[in-house]
């Protein structure tokens, strides 16, 4: 497909409505609102759910159900917006189903401004709520990588059962590049859902999906298993990209839109000698 002008936000959106995406949960904030107008419109004309929930809290426990039924859901919010997800992000993480959620960061701490921000890195890499578990974290850079992830997201999200993380910041979000989609995949049919999923038991044993383990050692295998896949995530998933390494002397490491002001420092800093 020839590339088009995108949006950072409207790309994020198609993306993962190519990916698949059946049912969006969100609710408005500065400055992602623009994927909550552009699912509104989309996914109905798809015969797909779109919800504006009434917080952000009833999003992501949204995103969890949906998800339990082995659905294709996601949920995207800016920093404070997330901070209040994080109990239901340590319950779909405990409960191992995928979500997809995108962080478009702003300003902080508090409500902060709506100026671009990654001030919630560490928050999305090192715990996304309670309870010492961590989400898959895709940090575009710029429109194209924010198309390429959102499907990444998807497919990671899945294959690892947990939940896939797109961080990007307010400007990736509202500024404009040509970039390329990716073909459209088709919804799977109920009868394609995951084994795992809730789907009614007929004719098999029932499933259970939960994140309340009240026998000490069961809860101990869980975690286990989590940290298990963590480093299974690392080992396997792990995406970077270099610039102007080969002979350098200092290394400038960063990530997102910062990495493209740090490739233009490089190559002033070359051609100073």
């Amino acid at each position: 497909m020839a590339k088009e002008l995108w949006e950072g936000n409207a790309a994020i959106a198609e993306a993962a409505v190519r990916a698949g995406l059946e049912a969006f949960f969100g609710y408005p904030i500065t400055p992602q609102t623009e994927i909550l107008e552009y699912l509104s419109r989309r996914l109905p004309e798809l015969g797909r759910v779109f919800l504006q929930a009434e917080s952000e809290v009833a999003s992501i426990n949204m995103v969890y159900g949906a998800a339990c039924a082995g659905v294709r859901a996601m949920t995207s919010s800016s920093s404070p917006g997330i901070s209040l997800m994080q109990e239901g992000l340590s319950y779909i993480a405990c409960s191992e189903v995928p979500a997809v959620v995108v962080n478009i960061m702003r300003g902080g701490p508090g409500l902060g401004n709506v100026a671009p921000s990654q001030g919630d890195y560490f928050q999305a890499v090192k715990m996304a709520g309670h309870g010492d578990f961590h989400p898959i974290v895709l940090a575009p850079g710029n429109i194209q990588e924010a198309i390429d992830l959102t499907v990444l997201a998807f497919d990671l999200a899945e294959k690892y059962r947990t939940i896939a993380m797109v961080a990007a910041d307010g400007s990736l979000g509202q500024m404009m590049e040509p970039a390329e989609m990716p073909p459209m995949r088709p919804v799977r049919k109920p009868e394609e859902r995951p084994a795992w999923a809730l789907t009614g038991a007929k004719g098999r044993k029932p499933n259970i999906i939960t994140s309340l383990y009240l026998v000490e050692e069961e809860l101990e295998k869980v975690n286990l298993r989590l940290q298990a896949k963590l480093r299974q995530i690392a080992a396997n998933e792990v995406r970077w990209k270099e610039y102007s390494t080969e002979d350098a002397d200092l290394l400038l490491v960063a990530f997102g839109t910062v990495g493209r002001v740090c490739q233009t420092v490089v190559r002033e800093a070359r051609t100073k000698g």
